[in-house]
C-alpha cells in the first residue's frame, strides 16, 4: 500500500467520496470540506481533475456544483482561491447527469444528460471503454452502481469529525453488504486520510454460503 493509484485504465469506474468519520457526506453549518482542506488536499484534487476522468453525477449534485462553479467564477466570490480553482476547473471536464427532471441542454459546460436508466448507462460506458470514470458526489447513484457490481474501485477521504447532532447524508444506508480489499492509502496534510479499495458486493456475510 501506498499513494493512490496514478492512472485508471479505461472503462473502469470508480466511486469517490468525502466522508466524516461517523459516516455523514457533509454537516449543517459546516463549510465544504468541514473547513478541514490544506494545501496538500487541494493540490491532489488538481492533479485528480488532470487524469481524464469523466463524472458521473445525478440531479441534486448537478444543481449544487455547477452553481457553486459559476459563483466562484463570479467576480468577489468567497471562496479562497483553491477553493475557486477546483470548482471552476469542473466545467471544462466531461460530466454525465443523470436525470428525469432537468431539460437539455444544460447549463453548465461539458455536461452530458441522461434521462434513461443510470445502471444501465454506466455499464454501456463501461463496455465501450472510452476512458476512466468517476462519481462526483451523488450517494443514490453510486449505491445503485455498486449494487450493481459495477464499481472497481471504491475511494474514500475521511476528514477527521464526528458530526453526530449536525450531520446530512448518511452514506451507507440502504448500500448492500460489501468486502473491501485496500489498494491504497495516504495522509493529506497530517490529518485527512485516503483509503481505496476494490469491492465486492456479497449476497451473504463469509463463510455462510456463497458470496
Amino acid at each position: 500500500m501506498g499513494e493512490a493509484t496514478a492512472e485508471a485504465p479505461s472503462g473502469s469506474l470508480m466511486v469517490d467520496l468525502i466522508i466524516s468519520l461517523d459516516g455523514y457526506a457533509s454537516a449543517e453549518g459546516w463549510p465544504g470540506w468541514w473547513g478541514l482542506e490544506g494545501p496538500e488536499y487541494l493540490a491532489w484534487l488538481k492533479q485528480e481533475g488532470e487524469k481524464g476522468y469523466t463524472f458521473l453525477l445525478g440531479a441534486n449534485t448537478y444543481r449544487l456544483m455547477s452553481s457553486m462553479s459559476a459563483e466562484a467564477a463570479a467576480e468577489g466570490s468567497e471562496f479562497s482561491e483553491d477553493e475557486g480553482a477546483s470548482l471552476t476547473g469542473l466545467a471544462a471536464v466531461p460530466k454525465v447527469v443523470f436525470s428525469s427532471t432537468l431539460q437539455a441542454p444544460l447549463t453548465w459546460p461539458n455536461s452530458e444528460l441522461v434521462t434513461t436508466d443510470a445502471v444501465e448507462a454506466v455499464a454501456e460506458m463501461k463496455r465501450t471503454g472510452t476512458g476512466p470514470l468517476s462519481t462526483l458526489g451523488s450517494l443514490s447513484l453510486c449505491r445503485s452502481l455498486l449494487t450493481a457490481g459495477l464499481v472497481d474501485r471504491f475511494r474514500l477521504v475521511v476528514f477527521p469529525v464526528i458530526t453526530g447532532r449536525t450531520g446530512r447524508e448518511r452514506i451507507y444506508d440502504g448500500y448492500p453488504d460489501v468486502s473491501l480489499e485496500m489498494v491504497a492509502s495516504r495522509t493529506f496534510d497530517g490529518r485527512l486520510q485516503l483509503l481505496e479499495y476494490v469491492p465486492t458486493v456479497l449476497s451473504s456475510p463469509p463463510g455462510s454460503g456463497p458470496t
